[in-house]
């Protein structure tokens, strides 16, 4: 009971975090597509202030379900497919906090700017492109992560 408990917290975390970095990038680019400031700026806020709810509330609820259904099944989460699921996590986290938050705080300090009607400067451009390539990059690991999680390979 106490592991489907945490089990459950795990899936919703995966469920917040994988949908949330999707479906923001998908909104993202059409928004952008407008090329309207206002849209664009909205858009960006809203990346945000997704972010910082589902995305972070995603991974908390990742850890804490991960660890709780390990520690509930008698499982050391430091060995095997464990490991390897958090090594890859912590890939795509890394890359999410080196790379892809300065580009999120930038852009929206940008966006901030152009909102009232403004032009989008270069610089927006261009750290969007490396956000949207990037936030592919550090999907790729959750991926496999995911894959590793279900099948235990290891």
């Amino acid at each position: 009971m106490l592991y489907d408990a945490f089990k459950t917290l795990h899936i919703f975390g995966i469920i917040a975090l994988v949908g949330n970095v999707g479906v923001t990038a998908f909104w993202k680019v059409f928004a952008n597509r407008t090329g309207n400031p206002q849209v664009i700026a909205f858009s960006q806020r809203l990346v945000t202030i997704t972010d910082f709810v589902f995305t972070a509330g995603g991974i908390v609820l990742v850890y804490l379900g991960g660890f709780g259904a390990a520690w509930a099944s008698g499982l050391d989460p430091f060995k095997g497919w464990l490991l390897w699921g958090q090594i890859l996590f912590l890939v795509s986290g890394g890359i999410w906090i080196a790379v892809l938050v300065p580009a999120q705080i930038r852009m929206a300090k940008l966006a901030q700017r152009f909102a009232a009607g403004g032009d989008i400067p270069d610089a927006y451009w261009r750290d969007n492109r490396r956000w949207l390539v990037w936030g592919v990059v550090s999907v790729c690991p959750l991926l496999v992560g995911i894959w590793v999680m279900v099948a235990k390979p290891l």
